[in-house]
C-alpha cells in the first residue's frame, strides 16, 4: 500500500506524529494509501523551511520568478494526463472531469505569469516641489492554503501560483482524503526550478489546520470548503491577526424563463448539476423553473437522466463517478429519503438505480416540487440531487434567490436580453450566468461568492490574488537640489 508522506525543503518528508489517515479509491471503496496526518511541531517546522525560503524568492526578480511559471506552465500542460489519472484515483470523478480541473488550473498558472506587469505600482512626479511618490507591491512572506478534497489540483492552483509569482512561499495543507496531487505538483514546481522551501505540502486533519491558523510566521490563509469551517478559518485566522479569504458553501440556483431555449436549459441542467457527481461548489442544485416552462422542462431533464453513464472514472464510456465516500454517499441518500417525506415528487431515485456494487456510487436523483422549506432546498447536499421549485413570475424565481443565506454562482436561462441585464443588476450573487450554468470567471478575473458563501472582502486568483497576496508601500522621496550636488549636472546653481 503506497503511504503518502508530506513535502518539506523539496524532498519528501515522513511523518513524525504517529498518526495517519486513510485513502481511498471511491471507485472500488478500496483502501489505496496511508497519509501522514501532522502536528503542531511538523506545521512549525515546515513553516520555519518556507520562512527560510522565502527570503531568497523574495529578493528573485520578476523576469526569474516569471521564467519558472513559464516552465512549471508548460510541464503541467504537457502532463495532464498524469495528473488527472491521480485526481480520479483518489477523488472518483472521470478523467474528462479532472481534465477539465487540470485546465482551469493551468489558466491562473497562465495569469501568473504576467507577473512584471501585474506587480506594477503607480508614480507621481512632484507631487510638491522636489517630491515624488510611488507605491510598490510586496509580498507577504509566507501564506497558507487549505483546499478541499472536490478539486485536489485546480484549487491549489488557484492559490499557488498567484502566491508564489508574488514573491511568497506557499504551504499547502491539501484534503486528506486525496492528497497525492499536491505531492505531485510540489515535484512538478521543483522541475520547474522553483527554489526549495518555496512549496511545501503538509498533510492533515484539524489539528494541522489549527496550528496554521495560530501560526505566528504564516501571514495569510486561503480556504475553499464549507460555510461552518470557513466562519471557523476566518474568525480563527483573523483573530490571529491574518489576512484570511474563506469561501464557503453555496446553493446555486438556475432559473429558466419561459421563453427559455428547453433543450439547452435542460443539458445545462444535466451538466451543471450531475457532474463530478454534484460534488462542486458551484454545481447547479436547484432550478427555478418559471410559469408553464415547468412540465416540459422537468420532462426534458427527466428524459436525460438514463443516458448518464454512471461507472468507474477511469472508463472513458463514464460520464458520472462515485462520491468520495461510503459515509458521503449515505448521507446524500438520506437527503433523498427526507425529500419525500417532506412532499417532494420523486421523479428520479438516484438510489434505486443500477450501480457498480463496488466503490461510493449514487444515481441521479430529480426532486420535482421543492419547496423552501425543505431540507434539500436549505442544505447544501454537494451530491447528484437536482430539486426543481415551480414559481409563476420571475419577481418570486429572483426573491428565491436573494432570500438563501448563500451567494455564490446563479444563472438565468431565457432568450430575452432585457431580462437578463435585470437579473444580473438585481441579484444577490458573485458570480452570474446567462445562459452559462457554471459562471466560474477566467483567469484574469477572480473567483467569489456574496453572503455566507464568502469570508473575508477579497475574491481568490486573478487581480484580487495579487492584491490579497501582496500589501501596497508608498514612498515619498526628495532628493537634494541638484545646485547642490557634487556632480556636474548642468544645472545653474540658483532655481
Amino acid at each position: 500500500m503506497n503511504h503518502i508522506a508530506h513535502w518539506i525543503g523539496g524532498a519528501e518528508t515522513a511523518g513524525t506524529s504517529g498518526r495517519v489517515g486513510p485513502v481511498f479509491n471511491p471507485a472500488t471503496g478500496e483502501q489505496i494509501a496511508s497519509v501522514d496526518l501532522a502536528n503542531a511541531a511538523e506545521i512549525d517546522a515546515a513553516v520555519e523551511a518556507a520562512k527560510a525560503a522565502a527570503r531568497g524568492w523574495r529578493e528573485a526578480s520578476l523576469s526569474k520568478r516569471s521564467a519558472v511559471l513559464f516552465k512549471f506552465r508548460e510541464l503541467l500542460a504537457s502532463r495532464t494526463g498524469e495528473l488527472s489519472a491521480i485526481v480520479t484515483r483518489e477523488h472518483g470523478k472521470v478523467l474528462a472531469d479532472a481534465a477539465g480541473e487540470v485546465a482551469r488550473g493551468l489558466e491562473n498558472v497562465e495569469f501568473a505569469t504576467g507577473i512584471p506587469h501585474l506587480m506594477k505600482g503607480n508614480f507621481s512626479e512632484q507631487a510638491a516641489t522636489g517630491v515624488d511618490v510611488y507605491s510598490i507591491r510586496q509580498p507577504l512572506g509566507v501564506v497558507a492554503g487549505i483546499t478541499p478534497f472536490n478539486f485536489p489540483a485546480m484549487v491549489p492552483l488557484w492559490m499557488c501560483a498567484t502566491a508564489i509569482a508574488s514573491g511568497n512561499a506557499f504551504v499547502l495543507k491539501p484534503s486528506e482524503k486525496d492528497p497525492s496531487a499536491a505531492l505531485w505538483l510540489a515535484r512538478l514546481w521543483q522541475e520547474a526550478g522553483l527554489p526549495d522551501g518555496v512549496f511545501t505540502v503538509v498533510n492533515g486533519d484539524k489539528e494541522a489546520v489549527d496550528a496554521i491558523l495560530v501560526h505566528p510566521d504564516v501571514a495569510a490563509v486561503s480556504f475553499v470548503g464549507s460555510t461552518p469551517i470557513a466562519r471557523y478559518i476566518y474568525e480563527t485566522g483573523t483573530s490571529h491577526g491574518k489576512r484570511v479569504q474563506a469561501l464557503g458553501g453555496a446553493k446555486n440556483h438556475m432559473i429558466v424563463l419561459p421563453d427559455a431555449e428547453l433543450d439547452a436549459a435542460a443539458d445545462a441542467a444535466i451538466s451543471a448539476g450531475y457532474g463530478a457527481a454534484g460534488e462542486r461548489c458551484m454545481a447547479i442544485s436547484v432550478v427555478v423553473a418559471v410559469g408553464e416552462i415547468a412540465d416540459p422542462l422537468v420532462e426534458a431533464i427527466a428524459a436525460r437522466l438514463p443516458k448518464i453513464k454512471i461507472g468507474d472514472g477511469t472508463d472513458p464510456a463514464s460520464e458520472m463517478g462515485p462520491l468520495i465516500s461510503a459515509q458521503h454517499r449515505d448521507k446524500v441518500a438520506g437527503y433523498i429519503e427526507a425529500g419525500a417525506t417532506q412532499g417532494a415528487t420523486v421523479v428520479a431515485d438516484g438510489r434505486a438505480d443500477d450501480l457498480p456494487k463496488d466503490g461510493f456510487f449514487l444515481g441521479a436523483t430529480l426532486l420535482d416540487n421543492v419547496t423552501p422549506e425543505m431540507t434539500v432546498y436549505t442544505d447544501e447536499i454537494f451530491g447528484p440531487v437536482l430539486s426543481v421549485v415551480r414559481v409563476d413570475t420571475y419577481a418570486e424565481a429572483l426573491q428565491l434567490v436573494n432570500d438563501n443565506e448563500y451567494g455564490n454562482g446563479t444563472a438565468i436561462f431565457t432568450r430575452d436580453g432585457g431580462a437578463a441585464r435585470q437579473f444580473q443588476f438585481d441579484v444577490n450573487a458573485g458570480m452570474v450566468g446567462v445562459n452559462v450554468p457554471i459562471p466560474v470567471p477566467v483567469a484574469y478575473y477572480s473567483f467569489g461568492g456574496w453572503k455566507a458563501s464568502l469570508f473575508g472582502d477579497t475574491h481568490m486568483y486573478g487581480p484580487d490574488g495579487i492584491h490579497f497576496y501582496t500589501r501596497s508601500k508608498v514612498v515619498t522621496s526628495r532628493w537634494p537640489d541638484p545646485g547642490t550636488s557634487s556632480v556636474d549636472l548642468g544645472f545653474p546653481q540658483t532655481r
